[in-house]
């Protein structure tokens, strides 16, 4: 065959090639506007011809080839970032790989509330699908991983107490150890340099402001009343009168109904308040910014006592013989220092 023939032939093919692969990555999927977005779940440790089967399976790419050529010559062939991503199928073919490139995840916003124990916490991210609650449990009771934590003063066992409680948005694929250090950052921004500085004036380290503070969280939804209830725990400890808190009587449960009953109050644990003085151990559950701020700033006041009103709100006394008139009046049953 005469050479300059195979030549014209080989020059034509590369620029055939050259042609079919540029209109490869140009053409997008739907060419008549569609723009609904799709999220496309990259598994972790996916090759990526798994990644261009998923996209062309979800209808994102007309054909694998240009998409596998495209990252064959881009160099990114070996490795893809696992993760959720929002794509439509008027993107490009390397619109779509820039945007997985990109690390441009879908972000999913939870919420965890004010009070939440660790368990709450754990069970609330994996029904979210962005933790193993199994893991997440294991790694707030590891002592190693704990240390790598800045967080007081004392060598830790738990980090309940120091989740904090906030809205926060987590891409799929988190690890948990991630999520973990973003909500004990959470606290670390919360406890400001002012009121670090006033937990000393007080004579109280970090951990017991937020054991104090998970206390009243529990004891009251009701933000200005927090104060309030701050200042019957300060007046109690002072005069070395035990907490009396259900909640902590709740904590010290292996289970609960839902409703405390005489003999729970008896009930051997250091978090019972009613057998011992003093505070528990350590938090109950994880505070917001206002109960820590409640446990730092009491109310100036004598109340020792306070008792429900059944509609979120408490009545509060200074003597046992006000109290007990306020527990007939709100509860109609023999009297408990506390509701």
């Amino acid at each position: 065959m005469n050479p300059r023939l195979v030549a014209g032939l080989a020059v034509a093919l590369c620029l055939a090639g050259g042609a079919w692969f540029l209109w490869a990555v140009e053409q997008p999927a739907d060419r008549t506007g569609d723009r609904q977005v799709r999220v496309v779940d990259v598994p972790e440790g996916a090759s990526f011809r798994q990644v261009a089967a998923l996209l062309e399976k979800e209808r994102l790419l007309a054909g694998q080839w240009g998409f596998l050529l495209l990252g064959k010559l881009s160099g990114v062939d070996r490795g893809i970032p696992a993760g959720e991503y929002a794509l439509h199928a008027g993107m490009k073919p390397k619109e779509i790989l820039s945007e997985i490139l990109s690390g441009h995840v879908v972000l999913h916003p939870v919420t965890i509330p004010e009070g939440y124990t660790v368990v709450q916490v754990a069970e609330l991210l994996d029904r979210k699908g962005l933790a193993d609650q199994a893991e997440f449990l294991r790694l707030v009771h590891d002592r190693d991983f704990i240390r790598t934590f800045d967080v007081g003063e004392e060598p830790l066992t738990s980090l309940e107490g120091y989740l904090f409680p906030n809205t926060y948005r987590f891409a799929k694929h988190t690890k948990a150890e991630a999520i973990i250090s973003t909500l004990v950052e959470g606290l670390n921004e919360v406890l400001t340099p002012e009121l670090r500085a006033r937990a000393k004036e007080v004579g109280m380290t970090v951990h017991q402001v937020l054991t104090l503070a998970s206390v009243i969280e529990k004891e009251t939804g009701v933000e200005k009343e927090q104060e309030l209830i701050s200042a019957v725990f300060h007046n109690r400890l002072k005069r070395h009168i035990p907490l009396q808190s259900d909640p902590t009587v709740i904590y010290a449960l292996a289970s609960f109904d839902g409703n405390l009953k005489k003999r729970d109050f008896a009930v051997a644990s250091p978090y019972n308040t009613y057998r011992v003085t003093g505070l528990p151990p350590g938090p109950i559950a994880n505070p917001g910014a206002g109960a820590i701020k409640a446990a730092l700033y009491p109310v100036p006041s004598s109340y020792l006592y306070f008792v429900s009103r059944n509609d979120g709100t408490h009545t509060f006394s200074s003597t046992l013989a006000e109290h007990n008139r306020a527990v007939e009046k709100y509860q109609r049953r023999p009297a408990r220092r506390l509701s």
